[in-house]
């Protein structure tokens, strides 16, 4: 990575206005899962460490560019100072008044938060006066919100126009990780690709595979891939307007003398339900009035054997449908062959992130993205504009 970081920049005594992601699930005023929080926590160090004053902006939720105490991160500021062990000061604005006296009433080494960005209507606008007024609050702008990288709104992208603007350490990993698994991987490199639909993950496919050694395919997606190929698959999910994409994606992977493995047997079910009657049955003999929900136990076989070849994964998807656990064991055997990797594996995207925190393997991983959304674009090839925001070195 070619970015500046928070370790390029002197800060004694400078301001340091840090966009993170604290996007995190609130019920009943209560947080039920604190990773993003968690995930911050050594730049905010760091910068306390060295003396900045450390002023952070989220957003939370969708409260639709207006004040809702529902959507407030006062709750946010009460874990982050379990977390941290410190006091940290919070403003019931992220702009005017009161987010700049909060500001002025800072020692170095202190943190603040600001209220939700996005009570403000000219936050996803990426509106040039909101980000200017944003700016006041700070000396030295730190993006490390990767998960909101992909989006140019005022505080993600609008705010470096009027700071220097540096990488946080979490944005920092997330770029170097998974940008050295795209340009220069250790082979055999590896993809894994789930999730229900061809049309979301075509763009990923097409750009990951000159690039990897094999695909896996599971999920929803395999199936369109498997009627593309003939198969009849009852009453699974396909997607018929994806399955030309999946023809031509198999045909530029022949072409490129590159494999792309799709399940040899599923998991069928006689409805979408969680203790609905199942049983694992070959995909050319797929009885017409079920629907797969998982690979079967053949498929995760030869996937296993192939990722244990690998040295690079990169693994963005689940492979059934993995919220019911009649229907998990395909995804939670993909991450456990995963995790025994010898050499860099990164998982991407809501729901592969939830299966391997589920499964108790995130620490076994080399990286887990903090960014749904923003890693797909990243896989994809596509330039964040929150990074591409961020000076260069």
């Amino acid at each position: 990575m070619h970015k500046r970081t928070i370790r390029d920049v002197e800060w004694h005594g400078k301001r340091a206005l840090v966009r993170v992601d604290f996007n995190v699930p609130i019920q009943d005023g209560e947080i039920t899962d604190d990773t993003r929080i968690r995930a911050a926590l050594p730049t905010i160090r760091a910068l306390m460490e060295a003396g900045a004053k450390v002023v952070l902006m989220s957003h939370l939720g969708r409260p639709k560019g207006q004040p809702n105490p529902k959507y407030s991160l006062a709750p946010v500021a009460r874990r982050l100072e379990v977390l941290l062990g410190r006091p940290v000061a919070f403003a019931e604005d992220c702009v005017g008044p009161a987010a700049e006296a909060a500001v002025e009433r800072l020692a170095p080494g202190g943190v603040l938060l600001l209220e939700n960005v996005r009570f403000h209507p000219e936050e996803e606008k990426n509106d040039p006066a909101f980000a200017a007024q944003l700016a006041r609050l700070g000396d030295v702008y730190v993006n490390d919100a990767f998960g909101s990288a992909h989006r140019a709104h005022a505080s993600t992208e609008g705010v470096a126009h009027h700071l220097p603007a540096v990488a946080g350490l979490l944005m920092e990993k997330e770029i170097t990780v998974m940008g050295r698994a795209l340009t220069d991987p250790d082979r055999p490199f590896i993809a894994i690709i789930g999730g229900a639909k061809v049309s979301d993950k075509a763009p990923v496919l097409e750009n990951l595979l000159p690039k990897v050694d094999a695909l896996l395919i599971g999920g929803g997606m395999a199936n369109t891939f498997l009627v593309a190929q003939g198969y009849e698959l009852g009453k699974s999910l396909v997607e018929p307007d994806a399955i030309d994409t999946a023809r031509r994606l198999l045909q530029q992977a022949e072409q490129a003398g590159k494999r792309i493995h799709l399940p040899t047997d599923l998991v069928a079910a006689d409805a979408f339900a969680p203790d609905a009657p199942h049983r694992t049955v070959p995909v050319c003999a797929f009885p017409a009035e079920a629907m797969a929900l998982d690979i079967g136990e053949a498929t995760v076989a030869a996937y296993t054997e192939v990722i244990r070849t690998a040295r690079t994964v990169v693994w963005n998807g689940p492979m059934g449908v993995f919220e019911m656990p009649a229907f998990a064991k395909g995804t939670v055997a993909i991450a456990r062959a995963v995790a025994e990797v010898h050499g860099t594996t990164i998982v991407g995207g809501g729901d592969s992130v939830a299966a391997v925190e589920q499964a108790g393997l995130a620490d076994k991983m080399t990286h887990v993205s903090t960014g749904g959304g923003a890693s797909l674009e990243f896989l994809e090839g596509k330039v964040l504009p929150g990074v591409a925001a961020l000076q260069d070195k």
